[in-house]
């Protein structure tokens, strides 16, 4: 077992060795508390004059956001609006920013995440939010700035705050980093516009908002681009699980919902992938993610096939965003 994943499994228990680390957390949040009132009370950035919508969690690890961003772009254009993206691009390392990225882009350049993105909607990275937003305002016809991730990028001026809950991990032990999963308290839920929760479970203490869940919609072939709908895959049922995610447990389960026999294979978020993690020495089907996809697309064999997913949102929260938007425009 890995350091990392044995630090998450402590992390979810109320009492394990990571309570020694309790002075480091209220450390951490005093830090995020003055970086916080800093950005956006003595130095706040003036208005991008144009709605800006941040899409974060409070914890560490994977919450469906990748998906959820890009059905919160589809919705937005179905309604009118001309959404854009903004990231830090974690996982990338560009010699110059703002980046524009398409989907020719490297992901060592632009990072996984982004390069899913970019399909759906014009994106700029740069690890200065603000001012990948400037560019992107300058350089397209987008009305309305989706950031990816950014809840604690405080530099970024933001007119909407909308939190991604994991219903299954929920938060762990309740602690800030290091001991705990937290980038900031529980309580900065009472702060944001809209709540979201992946799912529902036990271990899950907030209360409002609106749940939204993420399903699986077919298999792709990754070298051919052969589409197979999940009742018509004839290929056997044990298949190697590839996965550089925030949470490649919830990846494995939804294959095994399927029907599937699993052996996962687990790597770390943003894992950079080099082609060896696809090969085995059977010849079972390799199923992976479409956020790993687009780093493997060179290198992948014809037993690689990408497990698509969608994310299937509240009706009513979509209708109150489009609102609070709306709203925003007539106001700016």
């Amino acid at each position: 077992m890995s350091f990392s994943t044995s630090l998450e499994k402590a992390w979810n228990r109320r009492i394990s060795w990571t309570l020694i680390l309790l002075p480091f957390s209220w450390l951490f949040r005093l830090v995020v508390n003055i970086r916080r009132y800093y950005h956006q009370q003595l130095v706040p950035n003036s208005s991008l004059n144009i709605p800006v919508v941040v899409v974060g969690n409070i914890s560490v690890g994977g919450t469906g956001k990748t998906p959820l961003l890009i059905a919160l772009v589809h919705s937005l254009k179905a309604q009118g609006f001309h959404p854009g993206v903004i990231s830090r691009g974690y996982g990338g390392s560009a010699s110059n920013y703002p980046l524009f990225v398409t989907t020719d882009s490297a992901a060592t350049a632009v990072g996984d995440e982004p390069l899913l993105l970019a399909s759906a909607c014009p994106v700029a990275v740069d690890p200065d939010r603000y001012r990948a937003a400037q560019w992107l305002l300058e350089q397209t016809d987008c009305d309305v700035i989706l950031s990816d991730d950014g809840l604690q990028h405080y530099r970024l001026p933001r007119d909407i705050e909308i939190a991604v809950v994991d219903g299954e991990c929920g938060f762990g032990n309740g602690q800030c980093l290091p001991a705990g999963p937290l980038r900031e308290p529980v309580s900065r839920l009472q702060q944001v516009d809209f709540i979201l929760t992946n799912g529902h479970g036990s271990n899950l203490s907030v209360t409002g908002g609106f749940a939204f869940r993420v399903e699986p919609t077919q298999l792709r072939h990754l070298t051919s681009g052969k589409r197979c709908a999940l009742d018509q895959w004839h290929s056997g049922n044990k298949v190697h699980a590839v996965a550089g995610i925030g949470n490649p447990q919830r990846f494995s389960t939804t294959l095994e919902q399927l029907g599937f026999e699993v052996q996962l294979h687990a790597w770390p978020d943003h894992h950079d992938f080099q082609g060896g993690e696809l090969q085995f020495d059977d010849n079972l089907p390799v199923i992976i993610t479409a956020k790993d996809a687009v780093k493997c697309k060179s290198f992948a064999n014809d037993s690689v096939w990408i497990l698509d997913i969608e994310a299937k949102l509240d009706t009513a929260f979509l209708e109150k965003l489009a609102e609070a938007i709306h709203h925003l425009k007539k106001s700016i």
